[in-house]
């Protein structure tokens, strides 16, 4: 519980363990750390229950029931797949070769699973700012306020889970390919497609912002120059991958 798990140790743990990241050692510790809020919940949940027996029904108590289960089971989502111990149906995978296993994992991950978490992590990051700036609370008056708290960590968690995903998807794609940048955005093409466009978004948005002053918000989004930027991300994901296969075919050459 202390952070030190081996990941080569988890039994369904079938990519190459020799080549676990940075990535992988952070979820795993902040997993370790995380687990432990599982005892606290289960003696929150019989506290809970035996006050209520005894006509002592405590709201905030209720409140901090699903807090807890719920920041752990996000953490747990980030440990599952840096571990593989999450449920899968291996009715066809388990006959597949090592090398048709790792890329239809690199597919599900990159292709299919990223996007949404990187979306997920966009929406929330947005929800969590809403209900920060309403200074959001409890529906009972006696329950946990400070709501905001607990969904501003909802997209730091999915960042953990990115983070796992794309940990993982590199794992398998060393299995197969050489690892280089270009065929790392191959591999997260859609993932790495929407990151670069919302990366020319937040810039074009802030540098709207700073030197129009007079803009109203709302309308900063509808300005011409931001309405392409879905256009500038894939160009920028392109030029990166051309780059970086002129670059490894000059230094396998040289």
């Amino acid at each position: 519980m202390s952070g030190q798990i081996d990941i080569s140790t988890v039994p369904h743990a079938d990519s190459d363990n020799t080549h676990q990241t940075v990535f992988d050692r952070l979820v795993v510790f902040v997993s370790s750390i995380t687990s432990w809020l599982f005892p606290i919940l289960m003696i929150a949940i019989t506290a809970q229950v035996i006050m209520r027996k005894m006509g002592h029904n405590q709201a905030w108590l209720d409140d901090a029931q699903w807090w807890i289960y719920g920041f752990a089971m996000t953490v747990g989502f980030s440990y599952a797949i840096t571990t593989q111990s999450h449920v899968r149906v291996d009715i066809l995978h388990q006959h597949f070769s090592k090398t048709k296993k790792a890329k239809l994992e690199v597919f599900g991950l990159g292709w299919l699973l990223l996007p949404f978490l990187i979306i997920m992590a966009d929406v929330l990051f947005h929800y969590g700012w809403a209900s920060f700036t309403a200074g959001e609370g409890s529906s009972s008056a006696n329950g946990l306020h400070k709501l905001y708290l607990l969904k501003l960590s909802l997209p730091a968690l999915f960042v953990l889970a990115i983070l796992a995903s794309t940990s993982m998807m590199y794992r398998h794609l060393l299995v197969f390919a050489s690892g280089r940048l270009w065929t790392v955005l191959i591999g997260m093409f859609p993932a790495a497609w929407f990151l670069a466009e919302r990366f020319c978004f937040y810039g074009l948005w802030w540098f709207i912002r700073v030197t129009n002053g007079e803009i109203e918000v709302r309308r900063i989004s509808r300005e011409p120059l931001i309405a392409h930027t879905l256009w500038y991300g894939l160009v920028i994901v392109l030029v990166a991958i051309i780059i970086s296969f002129g670059l490894s075919r000059r230094v396998s050459k040289g």
